[in-house]
């Protein structure tokens, strides 16, 4: 199995010249979320999944790749739940990240450093309000409390 050391190296060389939003590079993002996982007591498997989990749907790993990879089987689940479909409704995605063990607190994290007043003050009026309604709707689908 590959460590968390190798997890992060994977995601960090996937993402490699990809910036966020913001213009920030993507890999502060990855880290954010997995500091995020373990302060909410995340497991390893899902500070991996943490590292890993915009991967598939930022085309940075392909879905073959994750499924070969040395992970534990509950990392690549969560990783793969948390990958949108094109086409998905919310509700559809929220239902495969609730029915998936250990996913939610992945998407808690995610969903509050993305949602961090820091992060969205950076971005014009229209994408703030825009991402706010969306990780607003995220979270009650989800049944999180709001932020």
């Amino acid at each position: 199995m590959m460590t968390l050391e190798e997890i992060e190296d994977l995601a960090r060389r996937a993402h490699a010249g990809q910036q966020d939003k913001a213009g920030r590079p993507y890999a502060e993002h990855l880290a954010a979320v997995a500091a995020g996982v373990r302060a909410r007591g995340g497991t390893d498997e899902q500070v991996a999944a943490a590292w890993l989990h915009d991967a598939i749907e930022d085309d940075a790993l392909s879905a073959d790749r994750l499924a070969s990879a040395a992970l534990p089987e509950a990392t690549k689940a969560i990783v793969r739940a948390m990958t949108k479909r094109p086409g998905e409704s919310p509700q559809a995605y929220a239902e495969r990240i609730l029915s998936t063990p250990g996913a939610r607190l992945v998407k808690e994290a995610d969903l509050a450093h993305n949602a961090d007043p820091a992060r969205l003050a950076v971005l014009d009026e229209a994408t703030r309000a825009r991402l706010t309604r969306k990780y607003a709707t995220m979270r009650a689908l989800l049944g999180l409390p709001g932020q």
